[in-house]
């Protein structure tokens, strides 16, 4: 068992990384006999997880109820986001409740959410079963939701009680999420830490094989990164936790003008960091070479380096200007100036962000 802090004075929280936890008491140590909980999870993973969750909850004399959502990027709305409320009322939970999150980035999202607006807040749990939610969505405290013209543009900054993160969960998911997972681990190494950039060219492979060790080290890693940044920068003033949005913006504009859920999150932040790369270089602050390493290693983890083609460059710019790293009506785009190092900027022209977007079509 490995365990990473998230520092945040009072609100510090313990990151629990290892295998076979939902089964293990010592990792809901927080919750106590007689307290009630509502799981939230969605209908694929109700089945595989919820009663092994539950039985271990009410053994430790919890009150447990669940709420089953439909699976989908697309479900990820004001809408659904009423069942959970519902199933609180319905099931007379008041605000000495937790929530649990029991599945991937939407649902951890949305069960964040809920638990700081319900009764004004109450704790919730974030129990991640995909890798793009164990290295990052669950850590930090953004929830929220999508609106059709904008993704998260909903929510709140709300951070977890705990996060607890079982290994196993990872034998259970699919080819396609497992690599989205790995856009997002991608993006620690170009961003933050250019070793971890080099370790993951050594041992692509290893995480696609599900190599036990190789795949704790790298969550580990990217929970301390993510945790530092939190830490540094919680409520994204400083500039320091959008530097974690790399290749976001771009990514945002395809999934928003796709739909949601036809391109996986990872798949369209894959594309938005090779066309933030390739803006770097067309500003003259990111080699070629770089943007090749970045380009080879996305292309190792089975991910996408070109946007969709049926998009034109110009079908981007509407989704973008309405991202919320927008200020004062300017776009401040994520950028890498060298692996393991980004800068935010507010100076790119839209001449240069179409002509980046245009090196990235198929």
């Amino acid at each position: 068992m490995e365990q990473v802090i998230v520092t945040l004075g009072e609100r510090s929280y313990p990151i629990t990384i290892a295998q076979g936890l939902f089964s293990s008491s010592e990792a809901f140590k927080p919750l106590q006999s007689g307290q009630q909980v509502m799981i939230v999870t969605n209908e694929t993973l109700a089945p595989l997880y919820l009663e092994q969750v539950k039985s271990t909850l009410q053994s430790m004399g919890l009150r447990v109820n669940e709420v089953i959502l439909p699976d989908g990027e697309q479900y990820k709305s004001l809408f659904v986001l009423n069942d959970i409320f519902s199933a609180l009322l319905e099931n007379n939970h008041g605000r000495d409740t937790t929530l649990i999150a029991l599945g991937g980035g939407v649902i951890g999202d949305m069960t964040g959410f809920a638990a700081a607006s319900y009764q004004r807040g109450t704790r919730f749990i974030q129990i991640p079963t995909t890798l793009l939610s164990q290295v990052d969505s669950s850590v930090g405290g953004k929830t929220g939701v999508n609106h059709p013209l904008g993704k998260n543009m909903i929510g709140a900054f709300y951070q977890p009680a705990s996060v607890i993160i079982d290994l196993k969960c990872l034998n259970t998911l699919p080819a396609q999420e497992l690599y989205a997972g790995l856009a997002e681990v991608i993006k620690y190494g170009v961003t933050l830490d250019g070793e971890f950039f080099s370790w993951l060219e050594d041992n692509i492979e290893k995480l696609l094989a599900l190599d036990h060790q190789a795949m704790a080290y790298c969550i580990r890693r990217c929970c301390e990164l993510k945790a530092f940044v939190v830490a540094t920068d919680e409520y994204e003033r400083s500039g320091m936790r959008s530097l974690l949005n790399l290749g976001h913006t771009f990514g945002h504009a395809i999934e928003a003008e796709m739909g949601y859920g036809i391109w996986l999150h990872g798949q369209a932040v894959a594309a938005g960091m090779v066309m933030a790369a390739r803006a770097s270089e067309l500003i003259g602050t990111f080699s070629s070479q770089d943007t090749q390493r970045i380009i080879n290693l996305l292309e190792r983890a089975k991910l996408p380096v070109h946007g969709p083609a049926i998009m034109s460059p110009e079908d981007y710019l509407p989704h973008m200007m309405r991202d919320k790293k927008v200020s004062a009506g300017k776009l401040r785009l994520v950028l890498p100036k060298m692996i393991g190092e980004a800068e935010l900027r507010s100076d790119i022209s839209t001449d240069i962000i179409l002509e980046a977007i245009r090196r990235c079509r198929e």
